[in-house]
């Protein structure tokens, strides 16, 4: 075996563990999950908590009072320069000439054909500086494609450096300001301020979230990590806030209709398809995927993202096959048993002419034919 041949080879088996499994990758808070009972499972290559107390508990916990979740799996991309603005007017379907400092944005990244490369949030720090939250299985290659198409704007990955907490829920505020600046009550929904002080601890504090509650998420120094959650848990204590693990995160964004990468949203499936057309600005300048959208929405979105209730006993998984009078018409892309509605609910991309509200479907769980119905979206939306 050639010299350069065993360095690769000294270089794969670091990264195996004992077993010859690839390692997971961790969190700056990897050590604090078993303090809260966390148990741990392969996230997209990821070793992150499923659950804690379990998942009807925490799930319960963000809808009545709070939740706190680590979500430091997620990337982080510093766009600044002259340039800056350019790139991501040309990546972005959304408009972010329209934000103003302070201000966030969110949009989905399309290819050339229309489909999703990733969805985003966007930070404006100034009119040349930008902070670009990814989700986390796409870090690598949505920075390869940042760079591919940087315009001469200044493109670093500082996923490594930062964590990201997200604490949820009607009392979220009122924990937060606990060990906050009062100034956190005054930031408005899509804004953030930056060297907010927590506890001592410099954040970045966003009105911001992925549960359809009200809440914020926390930048900070991935240094500083454990002891921010230390300090959360332990403000929130008698709020009865708790750790919330990867399982109620899904039932929580599936209730409010928000979409996950790679089931809602994929290279083959676009924006407008997914119903995010508010998020697709076609009167804007130039941007990659405008013309594919442009001609989808004037020839007809061919299919729909629709949600559905089983009204028979079964839930409906990602993969799962979807009939209407008989005819498979498209594919389950999320389901799960409701918490808060205690129903099995799903969404489903199926052919457009099929997705009017009130329609019964069938979907075929474990060879079994589930009946159910077509229904307004979101399954939940939280009082004012």
């Amino acid at each position: 075996m050639c010299f350069r041949c065993l360095l690769l080879f000294f270089a794969q088996i670091q990264d195996m563990d004992q077993g010859g499994r690839p390692l997971l990758k961790r969190t700056p808070l990897y050590d604090v999950y078993s303090r809260y009972g966390g148990k741990t499972i392969d996230f997209g290559g990821w070793d992150l908590p499923v659950q804690y107390t379990g998942i009807l508990a925490e799930h319960a916990a963000v809808r009545t009072r709070a939740g706190l979740f680590d979500v430091s799996h997620m990337g982080e991309f510093d766009v600044s320069g002259p340039h800056a603005l350019a790139l991501l007017q040309n990546l972005a379907t959304n408009d972010v000439s329209r934000l103003a400092d302070g201000q966030a944005l969110y949009t989905p990244l399309c290819n050339e054909r229309g489909g999703v490369v990733d969805d985003v949030l966007i930070y404006r720090y100034a009119v040349d500086h930008y902070l670009v939250v990814v989700n986390a299985a796409n870090i690598d290659k949505d920075f390869e494609w940042f760079t591919r198409h940087s315009r001469g704007a200044q493109i670093i990955n500082r996923s490594p450096e930062i964590a990201q907490l997200a604490l949820q829920g009607p009392l979220a505020q009122t924990i937060l300001m606990r060990v906050a600046a009062s100034e956190v009550r005054d930031i408005p929904y899509y804004h953030f301020r930056e060297d907010v002080a927590v506890a001592g601890i410099p954040c970045l504090v966003s009105r911001t979230g992925y549960t359809g509650e009200d809440g914020f998420e926390l930048y900070a120094a991935a240094e500083n990590a454990t002891q921010l959650f230390r300090v959360l848990m332990e403000a929130g204590a008698d709020a009865g806030l708790l750790p919330v693990g990867l399982g109620a995160r899904d039932t929580l964004r599936l209730e409010a209709r928000l979409p996950l990468y790679g089931h809602e949203l994929t290279a083959d499936i676009s924006p407008l398809e997914a119903g995010l057309g508010p998020f697709v600005k076609l009167d804007k300048p130039d941007f990659i995927g405008k013309s594919a959208l442009t001609a989808q929405k004037q020839q007809g979105i061919p299919r729909k993202l629709c949600g559905f209730v089983l009204e028979d006993r079964g839930i409906a998984r990602a993969g799962h096959p979807v009939y209407i009078a008989g005819r498979e018409v498209g594919v389950v892309t999320s389901g799960t048993m409701s918490p808060t509605l205690r129903k099995s609910i799903g969404l489903a991309l199926i052919e457009r002419e099929y997705g009017e509200i009130g329609r019964t479907l069938a979907v075929a769980v474990r060879g079994k034919s589930v009946q159910g119905a077509i229904v307004k979206t979101p399954f939940y939306r939280r009082s004012q």
